[in-house]
């Protein structure tokens, strides 16, 4: 059975039953348990919660420019603009508003470009698509802050239908035969044959995966509302997929009945909404144009070419001094409130983007230990060396020793160099000898080193060389970590890990 869900009737445990063993035969819809684990373990994180959701947003370069718009956008004048980096979108936003919007766009990304053995299959993946689009320009234009979790209901609203054909695309066709001989649709049909409704199919699937119960509530179907009638934020998600959903169906197709179906769902929904019909239609006739970069074999597809050109402009990145100079724009504005480790964190990333490293780390003082050890990383495989990344804190004649005690940045061109291999430490050589050149940013507060940022390039670099420019940058970006370190009257330096 999916999960631990109980259906009401024998015949639709059965069903589930059934559909479980499919799952585990071929595994989770592709894409799906993936991208749906790695986001909700960034939002359910503790004690490295915001660091873990700016991690997830960095490793895609078009939900970096989502999360980045989205903190910039009106909704949010409130706490200023110019978020130029995704530690302090995160601040802004919080985890759970970039949680639905990475999972919105993982999932679109994931659903567009599977690939099915079914052609219904795939249609079906590209309806929940559309429904996604159609939510998100409907919630923009009601300056919603629920937009990004009704997105992702939105396109989770028709799931017991993608698990049906995607997975056991006989009893879908059946289904179909069933529901064509007694005049109904398939929702109204799968009772009968499956034992329980195409809802709670999906819900079953969404538990299954282990979704909040928020977005397994957002996924109901729910009516228009009365008017004058209160609506619940809960509520409003749900209006918002059902409606979404169903402009999905008749927008497929592209025609003129479908077209006079849209025209009604407005004109129903635009109460509850809170949007007039003709806002909620100039929000769907956007909603096309963007479809259409994001489907690929709907009519209102275009070009499999275009798309990818579309997608090619969205990952094109800004200069590297630009970037450092919007880093420390975002530690300024952040300092008097923004706690030491967050501020570690933006400056990480922002040296990271800025200066285009294969990996960056942070690490950490910890005089009770009497080490220094790894606490934050970016970059691939970076994560399962921090635990190799300790050393003591007594002095040893190594680089990184010499950087901490001299208090300056210090750049390595060439760590390869045979002269200069008695000067790196063992650690270094056992978890980071990958790469070719490196910069050592050392963090002192109180006359104390606290700790240092790292960050290097490998070979899949040309050769490196830090301009006078950037080691100011660097030097003004380390400046301004620790002050918020000292600004903690008393605080002691390892406090920089919190």
């Amino acid at each position: 059975m999916i999960g631990s869900y109980k259906a009401a009737t024998a015949l639709g445990n059965k069903t589930l039953t059934e559909l479980g063993d499919c799952t585990r035969r071929r595994g989770d819809m592709p894409g799906f348990a993936k991208a749906i684990t790695a986001i909700l373990g960034a939002m359910r994180g503790e004690d490295e919660q915001e660091f873990n959701m700016t991690r997830t947003v960095l490793s895609d370069p078009v939900l970096t420019q989502k999360v980045l718009r989205l903190a910039n956008s009106g909704m949010y004048s409130a706490f200023g603009q110019h978020v130029n980096t995704v530690s302090k979108a995160v601040l802004v936003l919080g985890t759970e508003a970039i949680g639905h919007l990475a999972l919105g766009l993982k999932l679109i990304e994931e659903l567009a470009a599977t690939s099915t053995d079914t052609t219904i299959a795939h249609i079906e993946m590209e309806k929940a698509v559309l429904a996604g689009i159609v939510a998100q320009q409907i919630a923009y234009t009601a300056e919603s802050r629920h937009g990004e979790e009704a997105v992702v209901c939105s396109m989770l609203h028709t799931l017991g239908r993608m698990m049906l054909t995607f997975y056991m695309p006989d009893r879908w066709h059946e289904l179909q035969r069933l529901a064509s001989q007694s005049s109904r649709s398939e929702e109204e049909a799968a009772p009968d044959l499956l034992g329980l409704s195409l809802e709670e199919v999906g819900h079953a699937a969404a538990l299954h995966w282990g979704l909040p119960s928020s977005l397994v509530n957002g996924m109901r179907t729910v009516a228009p509302a009365e008017a004058g009638a209160e609506v619940t934020p809960a509520d409003w998600i749900a209006g918002l997929s059902t409606m979404a959903a169903s402009c999905a169906e008749s927008l497929w197709h592209d025609d003129a009945e479908g077209a006079e179906k849209v025209k009604q769902l407005t004109e129903s929904y635009a109460g509850m909404l809170g949007v007039n019909a003709p806002n909620l239609m100039h929000a769907i006739e956007q909603a096309k144009v963007v479809a259409a970069n994001d489907l690929t074999i709907a009519p209102l597809s275009r070009p499999a070419e275009r798309r990818a050109k579309a997608l090619a402009k969205t990952r094109q990145r800004a200069a590297g001094n630009k970037i450092l100079l919007s880093g420390l724009a975002d530690m300024r504005d952040v300092l008097d409130s923004a706690s030491p480790g967050q501020m570690v964190q933006i400056a990480l990333e922002t040296v990271y983007k800025g200066l285009d490293f294969s990996r960056a780390v942070a690490f950490v003082r910890n005089r009770k230990d009497n080490q220094y050890a790894a606490k934050i990383s970016f970059g691939d495989g970076t994560r399962e060396l921090l635990p190799a990344m300790t050393f003591d804190d007594a002095y040893e004649p190594n680089v990184f020793h010499a950087a901490l005690n001299s208090d300056r940045v210090i750049f390595i061109e060439n760590a390869r160099d045979a002269k200069f291999a008695a000067k790196l430490p063992l650690w270094w050589k056992n978890s980071l000898s990958e790469a070719r050149s490196f910069v050592i940013l050392p963090l002192s507060a109180n006359g104390q080193p606290a700790g240092f940022l790292y960050g290097d390039w490998d070979d899949s670099f040309p050769p490196i060389s830090l301009s006078a420019t950037e080691f100011a940058l660097l030097n003004d970006m380390r400046a301004m970590v620790v002050r918020a370190v000292e600004r903690r009257h008393g605080v002691v330096p390892e406090a920089v890990a919190r």
